[in-house]
C-alpha cells in the first residue's frame, strides 16, 4: 500500500504539489480567521429576557411578568429549560436551548413570542432581549475620569456620547454603563400647597407628562410660501418644569413652582463602581457571539483614541481590564510549548 502511494505520488507530482499548496493556503486562512480567546466559553446556548417594572415588589413582578413569560416561552421549539428570577422592579428569564440550535434562530423565535405576549402584560411594560453575547463576553472595561468633573456629569457623558460611539464598533454587542449617578429632574410636591389650590396630585403628573413633547401644527401658506408650524415643549432645564401649568384659579394659571420644589438631582441607584478607593464612572464592552476577541478590543481602542480629542478638557478614557493581554500571553505560552515539543520529537 505504501509503495503504491509513493509510486502514485511520483507519477502525479503536479497534483501532489497543488494539493499541498491548497492545504497550506487553507491552513493559513484558518489561522488568521479563527477566533482566539484565552477563556473558554462553557456557558449554555441561551437567550436572556429582561423586563423592568419600576417600583414593584418581587412578588408582583413574579406574578404578573415572570411567571406568564416563563410558561409561554417553555413551548418554543428547541428549548431545553427556562430559568427565571424576580427582584424589586426587575425580571430576568434565561431561555436555554439545545446546543445544536443556532443562536440567532433562537433569538428570533423568542422575539416572535414576546411580541405576542406584550399585550397581556401590565401597561408600559416591554420585555427586551439581552445582547447576542456569551457569558464570557465582557472583554474590555474602562473608566471615564476627569479632574473637577462630577460623577453625574461623567455618567451623562458616558451615557449620551461615549457609549453610543463604542457601540457602533464592529463586533460589539453592547456597551453597559456602570457607576456614577444618573441625572434626574425631581419634583417634590408639597401636599399642603396642593390642598390650598385644590389640585390633585394626578393633575401635576398629567401636566408634566403632556408638557414634555413637541407637537406639529401643519403649515401656514402665505404668498405662495409654506411655513412649518410646530410647538416646542421638550423640557431642557429646571425653569422649563417650573413654568408648566397644572391648573387655573379665576383665570390665573397655577404653575408647578407654586405647588412643588423642582431641582436637579440623582436617580435612585443600587450599585456603584469603585476604582482604588474612589467612586468612578465606567463602561463594559461586551463582544458579539462568535467574533474575534482580539480584533474587537483593537477596534475599541482605536475608537477610544479617535474620541479623546473631542472630550471635554481634562476628561479621559482609561482602560482597567483588557483581555487582549491575557490572550497574547496564552498564545505565546502555547507557541513555546509546541516548539519545545516539536524539538523533543525531532530529537
Amino acid at each position: 500500500m505504501i509503495n503504491w502511494l509513493i509510486e502514485l505520488s511520483l507519477r502525479n507530482r503536479f497534483l501532489v504539489i497543488a494539493f499541498f499548496v491548497l492545504v497550506g493556503a487553507w491552513g493559513y486562512w484558518a489561522l488568521v480567521t479563527t477566533p482566539i480567546d484565552a477563556i473558554p466559553d462553557l456557558s449554555d446556548n441561551q437567550v436572556i429576557v429582561f423586563t423592568d417594572w419600576t417600583g414593584r415588589s418581587p412578588q408582583e413582578v413574579e406574578d404578573q411578568i415572570t411567571y406568564p413569560l416563563t410558561v409561554s416561552l417553555q413551548g418554543l421549539p428547541g428549548v431545553r429549560v427556562v430559568r427565571s428570577s424576580s427582584a424589586f422592579g426587575f425580571s430576568m428569564i434565561n431561555v436555554i436551548f439545545e446546543d445544536n440550535v443556532d443562536l440567532y434562530f433562537a433569538r428570533s423565535r423568542v422575539l416572535e413570542r414576546l411580541n405576542l405576549l406584550t399585550k397581556s402584560l401590565p401597561g408600559g411594560v416591554v420585555p427586551t432581549l439581552g445582547p447576542d453575547a456569551t457569558g464570557v463576553g465582557h472583554v474590555f472595561w474602562y473608566t471615564v475620569e476627569g479632574q473637577g468633573t462630577s460623577l453625574r456629569d461623567l455618567r451623562s457623558l458616558q451615557d449620551w456620547f461615549i457609549r453610543y460611539q463604542l457601540n457602533a464598533v464592529p463586533g460589539v454587542a453592547e456597551v453597559a454603563s456602570i457607576g456614577g449617578t444618573v441625572r434626574q429632574y425631581q419634583i417634590d410636591v408639597d401636599p399642603n400647597r396642593l390642598r390650598a389650590y385644590r389640585i390633585p396630585l394626578s393633575a401635576v403628573v398629567d401636566a408634566v407628562m403632556r408638557s414634555n413633547r413637541n407637537v406639529g401644527g401643519n403649515v401656514v401658506e402665505a404668498s405662495g410660501t409654506w411655513s412649518v408650524v410646530r410647538g416646542l415643549g421638550l423640557i431642557e432645564s429646571v425653569r422649563d418644569l417650573e413654568q408648566v401649568v397644572v391648573g387655573a384659579e379665576h383665570g390665573v394659571p397655577i404653575f408647578v413652582r407654586q405647588v412643588a420644589d423642582v431641582k436637579l438631582g440623582d436617580a435612585f441607584r443600587v450599585a456603584a463602581l469603585v476604582k482604588g478607593t474612589q467612586e468612578a464612572v465606567g463602561g463594559v464592552v461586551v463582544a458579539r457571539y462568535g467574533v474575534s476577541t482580539v480584533g474587537v478590543i483593537e477596534r475599541v481602542k482605536e475608537k477610544i483614541r479617535a474620541l479623546e480629542p473631542g472630550l471635554p478638557p481634562g476628561v479621559r478614557i482609561v482602560s482597567f481590564y483588557d483581555r487582549s493581554a491575557l490572550i497574547e500571553r496564552a498564545v505565546q505560552t502555547l507557541k513555546r510549548a509546541l516548539i519545545e515539543e516539536t524539538i523533543v520529537v525531532t530529537l
